[in-house]
């Protein structure tokens, strides 16, 4: 933990005091888009502020720092089950993720780059009508070894499982933490999260991904979340 919180360390504590303090309302999606005017090109070089893409609603009461701190799947069961709240099979939730993170929500909504589209449109194979629900796998998938038959999740402790990958919320893991520190981060447990430790590391991933895309998501008539450096 480090002994002096940054200043996003204190953007992601105030945002979960917040999340905390919260009565229940109801889902409702980002704000209707409305007309803007073309957003100024960013100069070369320029370098961003990300601290207002991680304080922006997702929804009423819920911060894309809440969403991301602790890395969890978080359920609200008197709301509908759709990203942010959980996910359905069909979400797009990478492409929702990215929008959160990158784009102002006050001017898009989060399904803009899942609309353009940058992936499939859709799952590649169609989703079982029943339990265990996910499409059947590509290819010919090895013959089942009995591995894993043992464990009964219903009474076995946390030490019988190993934790493979961290995957709460989808692009954490694998956008914002560097490859050098994936492990180190699979290992640790979500609750070490609330100590900020990786803070500095999503902080800083996002700034370089930021910098590095603003001129892009400009080109393609996008308005960032992000606000240049004075």
């Amino acid at each position: 933990m480090m002994s002096r919180p940054s200043t996003l360390a204190l953007v992601f504590a105030g945002a979960i005091a917040l999340a905390s303090c919260q009565e229940g309302s109801s889902f409702t999606s980002a704000p209707t888009p409305t007309p803007t005017p073309t957003p100024t090109p960013p100069p070369t070089g320029a370098t961003f502020n990300v601290e207002p893409c991680l304080t922006q609603m997702v929804r009423p009461g819920v911060t894309v720092a809440i969403l991301f701190i602790p890395d969890t799947l978080k359920l609200d069961f008197s709301q509908p089950s759709l990203f942010p709240n959980g996910r359905a099979l069909p979400d797009p939730v990478i492409d929702y993720t990215l929008a959160a993170l990158f784009l102002d929500l006050t001017v898009h909504p989060i399904t803009t780059l899942h609309s353009i589209p940058l992936g499939p449109p859709a799952n590649d194979r169609p989703f079982r009508s029943q339990f265990p629900w996910l499409a059947p796998p590509q290819g010919n998938p090895p013959l089942d070894q009995g591995l894993g038959r043992n464990f009964d999740i219903r009474t076995d402790p946390a030490s019988a499982y190993v934790r493979v990958d961290r995957m709460g919320m989808p692009a954490l893991a694998t956008a914002l933490i560097s490859g050098a520190n994936r492990i180190p981060y699979n290992d640790d447990d979500p609750a070490v999260d609330f100590t900020f430790k990786w803070v500095p590391e999503i902080q800083g991933n996002l700034t370089v991904l930021t910098n590095a895309l603003a001129d892009d998501f400009d080109r393609a008539g996008l308005a960032i979340c992000a606000e240049p450096e004075a």
